[in-house]
């Protein structure tokens, strides 16, 4: 009983901690300044450098574009802009701010110089130092890094990908699986050395420095340190409740580990590996393996689910390959050609094996399936019923396969429209949400940055976070890159059934769209004048044709639940005035505005007229246009504003009752 309360206790402290934690960080900050600090981290990756900077105080994270030219351990003097890091402006999406707290760093510095004051004396720094330098070296330095620094940045994306759609990405970060190999040689070559524990302890300190403390890491080591003073000192606790002292011991020096994902996956595949460990004893290895991998997987599906959306039904099997290649090859090769580089090219070779073995594999995409973002009930019933019918009864699998069955089917719980505007930055992106989930979306947004897409990065994985795995009509107002440059990667990575044009002359961009669009046999339509969506309808009410892209744009009223919506695409006030000759668009509810509040829309005689209880421009950042301009912000100071630059992403939930409006800002 005491233990149980001990535990309890300690639970309740955490999570006391973590919201006072998190209301005292709540508030934005920005300042220029400098900041004189320790480098205690370093990754570089394509297309720019990071290193976290360390003084009396705090921990910032610093980005620069050029090389630098410092190591670690270096006493480095940067000069720049000092400020909060931003929360994610999409709904459900990678929180960055969250992730770096989760890190022990607070701010970040967008630096304008960065000067090496005084280089490195520290003895371990400078032994990681050298480790660096050598293993740059290497043909295989991506996977050296990987395994001996924990730093996956060399690594290509695609590959990282792969291996994370097969539900194999920890064989990539280290922890348990590569601790017990390297203790299992340390045990064979200390076994007559006295102080042989002490020695394999001081060793996993160093390791956790080399590799800069990932948390699954930290669990383990912290984890093995305590299961030794358990059976030392015979205090008689269970595994899973070592277990659980090592997770709120680790949550009260970083309560913001709770986001990290990296922390809650080694916790809860570790708890219940440990719970089923027992049950699996006797059996041979590949039937051990299939049982760890199954439960692993069991034990993964909520937290995948959280981040990333999507899990493999294969991941159980592609387990069982990859366990014993990364076990019993790679990882031990690896470390081996650490300390012998004329195996270098061997090592290369069988990783150029493995990484073909692996874009097969990854190849069998038809097994992933969508889940959305489950919530608290969810995850309490499923983790609830998988614990009872592990040690309880074995019945409680019917609450487990339900639990699970209704969430890779919420969208069909969806009974309310809803409306959401999300933040792509300068451009436009709008998604409807029809009951049982069906979708529409205006606009695919573009940025003009060729190795980023707005589409894989976020509004796919938004979808996806819904539970939406298909889009009925993508309407593209007009032809800017915008507004529809992320429509060729929607019709090749989703699923889009038809897609609406607007009415004039198809430019480069549409004509490679519609190239897409017939390889695919994908429908596509012009001069649509409505659209059917089960009870409710869109009116496209621009029909002229003009001399330019931005006024041929399509223009769309609906109302859904009795709430008036108008979307405005690019059009200029020639295009408003024919509109108020021809329509009553009266007191609109919700008006998108026209051309992210350039001063060429939204003259004051269209909204005197229109008079939106609402208005939202999606506008970017900072841009370089000065949108929106300041005559259109005066001509809607009756309605309330929102943008997507300072508000991030706009939802809107309609019920028969009325409506719910939130947002999802940078700094909120």
């Amino acid at each position: 009983m005491m233990k149980k309360l001990f535990f309890i206790l300690i639970i309740i402290v955490c999570l006391l901690r973590i919201t006072l934690i998190t209301f005292e960080k709540s508030t934005y900050y920005e300042e220029e300044k400098s900041i004189t600090g320790f480098v205690t981290n370093i990754k570089e990756e394509k297309d720019k450098i990071t290193f976290d900077l360390k003084d009396n105080n705090n921990k910032y994270r610093v980005t620069l574009k050029d090389k630098c030219e410092f190591s670690l351990g270096d006493k480095v003097l940067v000069n720049g802009k000092v400020y909060t890091p931003y929360n994610n402006t999409i709904f459900n999406l990678f929180n960055y701010r969250k992730y770096l707290l989760s890190k022990g760093i607070e701010y970040a510095i967008k630096p304008s110089y960065v000067k090496v004051i005084k280089e490195n004396e520290n003895f371990f720094y400078n032994v990681k130092n050298q480790i660096i330098r050598r293993i740059d070296n290497y043909k295989s330095k991506a996977y050296l890094k990987t395994f001996v620094l924990a730093d996956t940045s060399l690594l290509d994306e695609k590959t990282k990908e792969n291996y994370q759609l097969m539900g194999v990405s920890h064989l990539l970060a280290v922890s348990g699986m590569h601790v017990s190999i390297i203790l299992l040689v340390l045990n064979f070559v200390l076994k007559k050395f006295k102080l042989k524990n002490i020695i394999i302890f001081l060793f996993l300190l160093f390791f956790l420095f080399l590799t800069n403390y990932p948390e699954s890491l930290m669990r383990t080591v912290l984890f093995l340190t305590l299961k030794y003073f358990n059976k030392k000192f015979s205090v008689n606790y269970k595994h899973e409740n070592v277990l659980v002292i090592t997770g709120c011991f680790l949550l009260l020096l970083n309560p913001y580990l709770i986001y990290s994902v990296g922390f809650l996956f080694s916790f809860t595949i570790s708890y219940f590996i440990i719970l089923v460990s027992k049950k699996i004893k006797g059996n041979n290895y590949l039937v051990r393996l299939f049982m760890i991998s199954l439960i692993s997987f069991l034990a993964s599906v909520p937290i995948m689910a959280h981040a990333f959306f999507k899990v493999n039904l294969l991941s159980t099997i592609f387990n069982v390959i990859m366990v014993p290649i990364f076990s019993f090859l790679i990882f031990p090769l690896g470390i081996l050609t650490f300390f012998i580089h004329f195996l270098d090219e061997i090592f290369f070779c069988f990783i150029e094996i493995l990484e073909s073995i692996v874009n097969f594999l990854s190849s069998f995409d038809f097994f992933i399936i969508i889940l959305s973002k489950p919530n608290f009930i969810f995850i309490f019933l499923y983790y609830f019923s998988l614990y009872t019918f592990i040690k309880v009864r074995k019945e409680y699998i019917l609450i487990f396969i339900i639990t699970f069955l209704l969430n890779v089917n919420s969208r069909f719980f969806i009974n309310e429209p809803e409306v959401v505007f999300l933040d792509v930055g300068q451009g436009d992106s709008i998604i409807f949400i029809y009951p049982h989930g069906k979708t529409i979306m205006i606009d695919t947004g573009g940025s003009y940055n060729d190795d980023y897409s707005i589409g894989k990065e976020k509004i796919i994985p938004y979808l996806n976070s819904l539970g939406i795995s298909k889009i009925e009509y993508l309407i593209l107002t007009h032809g800017d890159a915008d507004h529809m440059k992320e429509a060729v990667t929607l019709v090749n990575d989703f699923k889009v059934e038809n897609v609406v044009f607007n009415n004039d002359d198809f430019n480069d961009l549409e004509l490679n769209l519609i190239r897409v669009l017939n390889e695919k046999e994908i429908s596509y339509h012009q001069d649509v004048k409505e659209l059917n969506v089960g009870n409710d309808k869109l009116y496209f009410l621009n029909d002229m044709i003009y001399d330019n892209e931005n006024d041929n744009s399509n223009v769309i009223y609906t109302e859904l639940n009795g709430f008036k919506f108008l979307f405005m695409g690019d059009v200029g006030t020639k295009v408003e005035e024919y509109l108020l000759e021809n329509y009553n668009l009266e007191n609109i509810d919700v008006l998108k505005v026209g051309h992210h509040g350039s001063k060429t829309s939204s003259s004051k005689e269209f909204i005197d007229v229109v008079n939106p209880r609402y208005s939202v421009i999606s506008v970017g950042k900072n841009n370089v246009y000065g949108h929106p301009n300041d005559s259109v912000l005066d001509n809607l100071e009756e309605s309330k504003i929102y943008r997507t630059d300072l508000d991030g992403s706009v939802e809107i939930k309609l019920t028969k009752n009325g409506y719910k409006i939130r947002t999802c800002g940078p700094y909120e």
